[in-house]
């Protein structure tokens, strides 16, 4: 059988040290919740003791729902070598479980708390005790551990087996400040495990190097069975170890079996976005908005043929879907990709124009998602191919409080008619100059009977925009045209250009 690895996950403790992150009581049950009944999670951090009466509240209700679901041995706190007052406020709060934060390094204990290691032992000891008096179990941090490894190893050694006999369930190894590589993580984990082979070890990562998931797997292939980490790699300064990414990285790459529901990965990480106002990277392993994303036409080609470009890091296994994106690159596989997953079909001829005015949006800059697919689709549709009228200027000023101007140029058959006019918005302002132009030509704009704007679902600011106007022509006849630009203004004046056009082909062809 695969060798089974636990994760602690530290989001809510030590992710709250990320830069302006502060979790409120709601937010923190509904994210232990979460992490432990849905993603599966081993074990979670929730706080740090005696930070205030509102966090000793909010662990309180964490630990009431936690002990009704059978989950109360898997929440932890932080708390501090002062005897009795992080106890008593974690045992306040319903807890089961302390975390003491030690000094695992000879300059934090000397320069920081100003104390020997006896004198700090002596202090741990009577909090170990303490705690376990009031019925907690106990596990012990060994803060800056990587740092005191490196300067003082006597230092570490003589703390670890001071504590051999105290009931100390997990001992607990952060590299506080991510200042180790690989290698570094190997072999003083190595030679921890050999020296102490009946305590327990966790390694606690951090990432200020980008190299906390290469760290836990040298932690795991040197003995550690315990990771730390946190959603979406929360934490202070570059963060700790990403969930996620220990997660795949450790089913995949080294064959171990994990508790972790990975398809609540993405779920919780959306969660905590929310929460914290935090996002990840577009292209952050696992979670990124684009990572499952294939740009070049050639990958979607061979998708398309046989599945060639697809790895075992699929979407599907977190609840998520291939997408093909839609740009200058994109080729007539990933058209079809697209058009496959909205349902809809298209002739030879009319794929190769979407595509062409995919590519050119694209070629400008403009982003394309699949919910602008159709209103890109009908856009091409809808012309006709009609070039009696061009607009060749348009030049539009809007000022609060004031009448809005357009002064436009537009050309019918070679021949070029400027004008200006005024309205209430530049859309308005647009028709009254264009009024004036067609009037030059015995022509009128038909009245506008109705007006609508679609915006693709989840659109942005810069989102393609569809102006769909329908027209009252002589006789109680109807007609509609749409347009497409990431202009609200200028779709709506396209769309009236093409209106324009069909009328003049038509007085010509009667």
């Amino acid at each position: 059988m695969a060798k089974h690895i636990t994760l602690m996950d530290t989001t809510l403790r030590d992710g709250e040290q990320t830069q302006g992150v502060s979790f409120s009581p709601e937010e923190k049950i509904s994210l232990a919740k979460a992490l432990l009944s849905r993603l599966k999670v081993d074990r979670i951090e929730v706080a740090s003791a005696r930070v205030s009466d509102g966090e000793q509240k909010g662990v309180a209700r964490i630990n009431e729902w936690a002990a009704v679901e059978g989950y109360d041995q898997c929440v932890e706190v932080l708390g501090f070598v002062d005897k009795t007052k992080s106890v008593d406020w974690i045992v306040a709060a319903g807890g089961k479980v302390i975390n003491l934060l030690t000094k695992g390094s000879e300059k934090h204990c000397r320069k920081q708390l100003g104390k020997t290691l006896d004198q700090h032992l002596s202090g741990i000891k009577a909090t170990v005790a303490y705690a376990q008096a009031k019925g907690l179990k106990v596990n012990v941090y060994f803060e800056d551990w990587s740092n005191g490894y490196a300067d003082s190893p006597d230092y570490v050694y003589a703390l670890a087996d001071g504590l051999a006999d105290c009931g100390i369930i997990h001992f607990m190894l952060p590299d506080t400040l991510g200042v180790m590589a690989p290698n570094e993580v190997y072999d003083s984990l190595r030679d921890m495990i050999q020296r102490f082979p009946n305590h327990r070890f966790d390694f606690h990562p951090h990432n200020d190097y980008g190299l906390a998931t290469a760290n836990v797997m040298a932690a795991v292939n040197a003995g550690i069975d315990s990771i730390h980490c946190t959603v979406n790699c929360l934490g202070e300064r570059a963060g700790n170890a990403s969930l996620a990414e220990v997660t795949v990285v450790l089913r995949d790459k080294m064959g171990l079996d994990l508790n972790i529901d990975e398809s609540h990965i993405v779920g919780v990480s959306q969660m905590v976005e929310s929460f914290t106002g935090k996002f990840v990277a577009n292209n952050a392993p696992v979670l990124g908005l684009d990572v499952f994303t294939q740009t070049a036409g050639i990958h979607a080609d061979g998708d398309k043929k046989g599945n060639l470009y697809v790895t075992k890091l699929h979407p599907e296994r977190f609840a998520r879907k291939r997408t093909y994106a839609l740009g200058k690159m994109s080729g007539k596989a990933s058209l079809e990709k697209n058009l496959e997953e909205l349902g809809i079909s298209l002739s030879s001829d009319e794929q190769k124009r979407v595509l062409q005015r995919v590519v050119e949006l694209g070629d400008s800059k403009q982003r394309i998602s699949s919910d602008d697919l159709p209103f890109i689709i009908a856009d091409v549709l809808e012309n006709n191919e009609y070039q009696h009228v061009a607009l060749t200027r348009c030049d539009l000023e809007s000022h609060l409080n004031e009448q809005a101007t357009a002064n436009i140029e537009i050309e019918i058959d070679g021949i070029a008619y400027a004008a200006e006019g005024e309205g209430n918005g530049g859309f308005d302002a647009f028709t009254s100059a264009l009024n004036m132009a067609l009037q030059k030509l015995d022509l009128n704009l038909p009245e506008l009977v109705d007006y609508k704007v679609h915006i693709p679902r989840g659109g942005h600011t810069n989102a393609l925009t569809e102006a769909s106007i329908t027209w009252e022509l002589a006789g109680g006849a109807k007609m509609t045209t749409r347009a497409m630009h990431a202009n609200q203004v200028m779709a709506g004046i396209e769309a009236t250009i093409r209106l324009i056009n069909r009328l003049v082909h038509e007085r010509q062809t009667n």
